[in-house]
């Protein structure tokens, strides 16, 4: 009798037995990671994450060349060509459930950490999940979670990063030369360090994504009008209006109200 595993990877498109020139066995040792699934071409890394993780332990990564339906914040498309970005999703089942408000965040912050030298320049943070090269998207971090009862099950953290500058004003790709294998040689380590971490943001964790955030004392237009004012240690964006009053937004999109570049 066939496992629920086996059903869910016989639903999937073939697996690539390599990731840019290297066995995909080779490359799973290489991250350390305990399963790696590499497929030329899926519709999201994510929905083969959500088929596959009910049996899959943690640290479980999916890995693709192309993905023709990827999706960002809000159902946004999220352009995925073959060969031209880091297009992944990461399985983990975190054993705190606070952690999951600020998750995305953390993601952001440990991955622009990990990739500066990579970037040609400091990566900016834009809450709650972009990162930016100057005025221009360099990567994004979509997490979904299953829950069972009131205890997550699992978490999938979806990471698009564009390697090579895309065709898209509002892009932006890493340095000319750098290899996408080097790319998860530091990115994969740097997600799971992020997913396992517990509680809120620590003073350390603020001080850092202060430093790279790239709203902070601008006006915005959204969630709310006023100036950003960093963010809370859950993981709010805090908004100060017109009297210096502080709000605190939780969900939503920043937009500027100064230019729409980064919006």
């Amino acid at each position: 009798m066939s496992s629920s595993a086996d059903l869910a990877r016989a639903s999937l498109p073939p697996e690539a037995a390599t990731y840019d020139g290297i066995r995909v066995a080779t490359l799973a040792t290489r991250l350390g990671v305990p399963s790696l699934l590499a497929f030329d071409q899926v519709g999201s890394t994510l929905d083969v994450a959500h088929r596959v993780a009910p049996d899959a332990p943690a640290g479980t990564l999916v890995l693709a060349d192309e993905q023709t339906a990827g999706r960002g914040r809000h159902g946004r498309r999220w352009t995925s060509a073959p060969g031209a970005g880091v297009w992944l999703t990461l399985v983990e089942r975190p054993s705190d459930a606070r952690a999951l408000d600020v998750l995305a965040l953390r993601c952001g912050l440990y991955a622009a950490d990990a990739l500066d030298d990579m970037a040609g320049a400091a990566i900016g943070l834009k809450w709650p999940n972009d990162l930016y090269v100057g005025d221009r998207k360099l990567a994004g971090v979509l997490i979904e979670t299953r829950w069972r009862g009131t205890a997550p099950d699992w978490v999938a953290i979806g990471f698009g990063l564009n390697v090579v500058t895309p065709d898209v004003a509002t892009g932006v790709g890493l340095r000319a030369g750098v290899a996408r294998a080097e790319v998860l040689d530091r990115l994969v380590p740097a997600l799971r360090r992020a997913a396992q971490a517990t509680r809120h943001l620590s003073d350390d964790e603020l001080a850092r994504w202060a430093r790279r955030d790239i709203a902070e004392h601008r006006a915005l237009a959204t969630p709310a009008s006023g100036l950003a004012a960093g963010i809370s240690r859950e993981g709010e964006l805090l908004i100060a209006d017109a009297a210096g009053a502080l709000t605190r937004h939780r969900t939503g999109s920043l937009t500027f109200a100064e230019s729409p570049a980064c919006s």
